[in-house]
């Protein structure tokens, strides 16, 4: 890669969490009175970051498939920022499961709380399984998509991580559909490092997973299916790992 590549990467990154600063102190007044407001907030800067990304590093993003808009569990691929970004972006009303540390990230913490995001705290298993099906009860009054990713981190291009339970108990708890969602995006994105590569960063919303299959049928159905079709789009972006 030339180094204007990398200083163009360098570029969008500066200026991605300086448009973040500017949009959640532009729209704090509205956040604070309004869920909506903090909804509104955050989908602008979505979608600045996505008109950004491709103008100044050359890398585009689609939206495969079909968001769901109605109340359901959502369980995706995570690869980079990048994913988080697209899919919040695709659906009405997203809210995540988040590790607690992003709490008390500056701006980013604050609206996520506001829009209904779920903090666990991933280094005790157990309590946060327990912890987490609390809140999400608590949370069931609020409609909207729930979105867990259930290997529990970003996992890069060709590295392979178990799928956690913890999703699985979700989705017996809530008796909600699941829509799983695949990703291309950590081939342009890296998990780590600065250098955004140009080509077509892909999510695609995959077919619904209805409620009442039994956990373990139904976590090896979603693993299939996410690792699958996640390989088939890296793959057709090119990666060979």
């Amino acid at each position: 890669m030339t180094p204007i590549r990398w200083l163009l990467s360098l570029i969008f990154i500066l200026q991605m969490y300086l448009a973040m600063a500017v949009i959640a102190v532009v729209f704090a007044p509205w956040a604070l009175v309004s869920r909506r407001g903090a909804r509104v907030a955050c989908k602008t800067f979505c979608r600045w970051v996505i008109f950004s990304l491709h103008i100044l590093t050359g890398l585009k993003s689609e939206v495969r498939g079909t968001p769901p808009t109605g109340e359901c569990i959502i369980a995706a691929k995570h690869q980079s920022f990048l994913d988080i970004i697209l899919i919040f972006n695709a659906v009405p009303a997203g809210k995540f499961i988040m590790k607690r540390e992003l709490m008390y990230a500056p701006f980013l913490g604050q609206y996520a709380l506001r829009i209904g995001c779920v903090p666990v705290d991933r280094g005790k298993r157990g309590a946060a399984i327990a912890k987490m099906k609390a809140d999400v009860a608590k949370g069931t009054a609020e409609p909207g998509q729930l979105i867990i990713y259930p290997q529990g981190t970003r996992v890069a291009p060709g590295d392979v991580r178990p799928y956690k339970v913890g999703t699985g108990l979700l989705y017996e708890q809530l008796a909600q559909p699941c829509v799983p969602v695949a990703a291309n995006v950590g081939v342009f994105w890296p998990k780590r490092g600065i250098l955004r590569k140009p080509g077509l960063a892909v999510v695609e919303f995959l077919p619904t997973i209805l409620p009442g299959e039994p956990i373990p049928a139904f976590m090896s159905r979603l693993e299939t299916e996410i690792e699958t079709h996640s390989n088939r789009l890296m793959a057709e972006a090119g990666f060979r790992g």
